[in-house]
Parts: structure tokens; C-alpha cells; sequence
């Protein structure tokens, strides 16, 4: 793993944004007690989950409804992790992902 800086921490809290960082599509969500990032696309059928609707640690799908637990990649209605989660640190205003080599 290696951190990478993504730019200015200003995703305003409750959305998501998407990065592409070494190939990796990545979904970026500022909730109001963390930043958390996990794969960008749905499992399902590769939906823009930083488009998704957010609510309580919690990323649904745009295209077809999907929710995942953005703290774990676990998929709500199977339990099973279907999502890498990535870690994630804001340092003097900036995001710092740490991402596969």
C-alpha cells in the first residue's frame, strides 16, 4: 500500500466524490464524523456509487439500489463485503488515500 494525495479536502459533508487513482476507481464520502472510501463502482453493475445517496454510513446505489456499508464494503441485503474499503486521512486540508501498489 502507498498514500497518495487526492487534492482539497472540500467534498461537502453527506456527498461523495470519485477519484481514479493509479487505475483505481475510488468513491470518497464526507459524513459528519469521517472520510471513507471505498471502490467507486457498484458490485451489481458498476453504478457511480460517489453518485449514490448517503445516510447513516450507508451508500445506495443510483442506478439500481444497491446499499453497502461504506465503514466495512459489506453489502446490506447479503452481509457479505462485495466493496474494498480503502483508508483515508485529511492532512492540513488536504485527502491522503492509501491505495494498492
Amino acid at each position: 500500500m502507498a498514500w497518495k494525495k487526492l487534492g482539497a479536502a472540500d467534498i461537502p459533508v453527506g456527498q461523495g466524490r470519485e477519484f481514479v487513482v493509479d487505475g483505481i476507481v475510488i468513491a470518497v464520502f464526507h459524513l459528519d464524523d469521517a472520510w471513507l472510501a471505498v471502490d467507486g463502482m457498484c458490485a451489481h453493475q458498476g453504478g457511480p456509487l460517489a453518485q449514490g445517496h448517503v445516510d447513516n454510513h450507508c451508500v445506495t446505489c443510483p442506478w439500481h439500489g444497491w446499499q453497502y456499508d461504506l465503514r466495512t464494503g459489506q453489502n446490506l441485503l447479503t452481509g457479505k463485503k462485495m466493496l474494498n474499503t480503502f483508508p483515508i486521512e485529511q492532512r492540513d486540508g488536504e485527502l491522503w488515500i492509501d491505495v494498492p501498489v
